[in-house]
């Protein structure tokens, strides 16, 4: 799962959302210097995770990226899910995505003190850019993926990934269809938890 994804499945949870954001900047027990709310998001977030990595049908997306794109196959079907659920917002949250996505920036902003140097880095450029808006549209999510390409150390062919995705759309789609209720259903069990 990718931004998008983790925000919306806070389920509105402000605290919970700052933590799912920052996650992935937040190292080992480091989470434990966070306020209550922001750590337990902290934690959905890696649960999240470990589940995401290992659901059958997010397995299933990633083998058909293991030959062109070797160990980037996580991060693209990542990206291919967020593109799905931006592009099909309206089925999963009653507020459109331009209101959704809106908040969470101002949410992080309102948090500003609380995130991770890089975090706020990416904070910066993902609202400035307003990438979780973007991702609903190919050309978006292209511009995102090539963006990322740019910027990894080893030859990636990440540059290519769009057109992976739209010559195998219905694949990935059904996969995330088939996903991601499931995911939500995993969230809300976790969040009850807490």
């Amino acid at each position: 799962m990718n931004f998008l994804a983790h925000a919306y499945l806070s389920f509105d949870h402000l605290d919970i959302m700052v933590g799912n954001f920052i996650a992935d900047f937040v190292k080992g027990n480091d989470y434990k210097k966070y306020p209550e709310q922001v750590k337990q998001g902290i934690l959905l977030h890696r649960e999240i995770d470990h589940y995401t990595d290992k659901h059958p049908r997010v397995r299933h997306s990633k083998s058909k990226l293991y030959t062109p794109y070797s160990h980037y196959a996580g991060v693209i079907v990542d990206m291919y899910y967020d593109h799905f659920l931006a592009a099909n917002f309206y089925k999963f949250h009653k507020l459109p995505l331009t209101r959704f996505t809106n908040r969470v920036y101002q949410t992080m902003d309102n948090y500003q003190g609380q995130l991770p140097d890089r975090a706020q880095y990416i904070l910066h450029h993902m609202s400035r850019g307003n990438w979780m808006l973007s991702y609903a549209t190919l050309e978006g999510i292209e511009r995102a993926l090539q963006g990322m390409g740019r910027r990894t150390r080893f030859e990636s062919g990440l540059e290519n990934a769009g057109d992976t995705l739209r010559e195998n759309y219905r694949f990935f789609y059904q996969d995330f269809m088939i996903f991601f209720p499931k995911a939500i259903s995993f969230a809300k069990k976790k969040i009850s938890q807490l």
